[in-house]
């Protein structure tokens, strides 16, 4: 009887390592919010790092957590980095594209608790008296995460997180 479980065990990890192996290799995650304010308003608050603190979910998540400031002040070559408990893991943020008041690029790399270099944009897109924020990362999927993302769903994870910074980002905006 043994034998018989220990087999059907094997041939679902098998099983679970082939379909984690066809599931995509590159990852996208994005959220946007409508914001009652001209992107001249909005851009600057995302363009500086020292700006985040107010409006980014994930500077709350770690009351402790050490920051360092580097490269141009704000925009092009702008540098955040981190350093903070479990929660909040280590990583460097680089403004590698600022183009006033319509987007910003980013290069994440995340060093603890996982290794990752993904990119984060943001758009904004005027309508009238409006603006589309949009948030977006993405990146490449290496396998442990193809195969983490069976079990934890990274869209909704991070999704939250962006939906929560981009009302934050309008609360402080409008």
């Amino acid at each position: 009887m043994i034998e018989y479980i220990v087999i059907a065990a094997m041939i679902f990890l098998i099983l679970l390592l082939i379909f984690a192996a066809t599931r995509p290799n590159t990852f996208h995650v994005e959220r946007s919010a409508i914001i009652h304010a001209p992107p001249e308003k909005i851009f600057p608050l995302i363009n500086d790092f020292r700006e985040w603190e107010p409006w980014s979910p994930w500077e709350k998540i770690d009351p402790e957590i050490k920051r360092t400031y580097s490269g141009a002040l704000r925009g092009e070559g702008a540098i955040y980095e981190w350093s903070g408990n479990k929660n909040i893991g280590q990583g460097r943020m680089e403004i590698v594209e600022s183009l006033p008041p319509f987007k910003i690029k980013l290069k994440i790399d995340f060093i603890k608790p996982f290794k990752a270099h993904n990119t984060i944009e943001f758009t904004l897109v005027p309508h009238g008296d409006s603006t589309t924020v949009t948030q977006a990362m993405y990146g490449p999927s290496p396998f442990v995460s193809r195969l983490m993302g069976i079990f934890c769903n990274m869209d909704k994870m991070i999704g939250r997180k962006y939906e929560e910074g981009l009302a934050n980002l309008k609360t402080l905006s409008e």
